[in-house]
């Protein structure tokens, strides 16, 4: 049997590990910067931020670094956090510090993928380039010689179907913007409507197009036999039925699954930066001085404000 390539591995592992039920909880909701929930168990909420926010393999490398060497590389972004430079950060600051850091993270990340995929080297992504560049060493074959050909199948055919959305022109061809909307495309409105159905897809065991409390249950968690339900299950199974299903019929419907994964109402930039002041905030003044940042640096290196730690390692200049 044909072993994978490491760039297939990868499209299968992003393909794929949305419909695969975990031990853990699982975030569906598409935040405007890369935040998860927080786990119920973790109070604190350390290990959680190093994890969610830097990564297990960046938090493992991060945990390497002393104290006094986080809290020296933490300074110096403080003093770029505070755009006006009077000594304290406000939320908003954190906030357009934390929507800078995406917008970077974004262009760097597609950048890198335009590269990738761009064969021709035109600037450009034509669907050709990209499907030969990952499928094009299987599809001679029909898929026969891979251990799962279907979700191979699956995940081809939903290329092709968010290639073709995200391609407002319809010449095959993907501008760096229209590029950037096929690889996230939870940033550009018009895409929206296939996050939410492509969602739907991984979700729906039933192929009802809907999502009930057992399928939404079920795409968060795995029980595992002899152990209890934690009390985040339960939780869950009440906001299904108080919030998430609001017409109260049992399921949740393509509009009530969007206003789930896509809160249109809701900043979470602003929601994260009034949770880091809330958290460090020692004189209540809702601001923070560098001291304070410092005092907490925990949760800091930990959060979106250093983009998964990769601007703990950046030269200062290039903040």
């Amino acid at each position: 049997m044909k072993s994978l390539t490491p760039l297939c591995l990868l499209a299968v592992c992003a393909s794929l590990a949305l419909s695969k039920p975990t031990s853990e909880k699982k975030d569906r909701v598409h935040h405007s910067i890369d935040l998860g929930e927080r786990d119920p168990e973790d109070q604190k909420g350390f290990q959680f931020d190093h994890n969610a926010f830097l990564g297990k393999e960046t938090a493992k490398t991060f945990d390497q670094l002393t104290p006094e060497e986080s809290k020296e590389r933490l300074g110096k972004i403080v003093d770029k956090v505070d755009s006006d430079s009077d000594g304290l950060v406000t939320s908003t600051e954190l906030r357009d510090w934390m929507k800078r850091v995406r917008s970077r993270w974004l262009t760097e990340n597609v950048g890198k993928q335009l590269d990738m995929y761009d064969t021709n080297k035109d600037g450009r992504v034509e669907w050709e380039e990209y499907n030969q560049r990952l499928y094009g060493h299987l599809i001679g074959e029909e898929f026969n010689d891979v251990a799962d050909k279907e979700a191979y199948k699956k995940m081809l055919r939903r290329d092709e179907r968010r290639f073709k959305m995200a391609d407002k022109d319809g010449d095959l061809i993907a501008t760096r913007e229209e590029f950037t909307a096929f690889l996230h495309p939870e940033e550009f409105d018009y895409m929206k409507k296939l996050v939410v159905t492509e969602t739907i897809e991984d979700i729906d065991k039933d192929g009802d197009g809907m999502v009930d409390v057992k399928e939404y249950i079920s795409d968060m968690y795995t029980p595992e036999e002899g152990q209890p339900e934690p009390d985040w299950v339960r939780n869950e199974k009440e906001q299904f039925r108080d919030f998430r299903d609001a017409n109260k019929d049992g399921k949740m419907d393509h509009s009530e699954i969007e206003h789930w994964i896509l809160p249109a109402d809701y900043d979470h930039a602003e929601s994260e930066a009034k949770h880091l002041i809330h958290e460090s905030d020692i004189d209540q003044d809702d601001k923070l001085t560098k001291q304070e940042i410092l005092d907490n640096w925990n949760m800091f290196v930990g959060s979106q404000v250093t983009n998964y730690g990769e601007d703990l390692t950046r030269k200062h200049d290039e903040l």
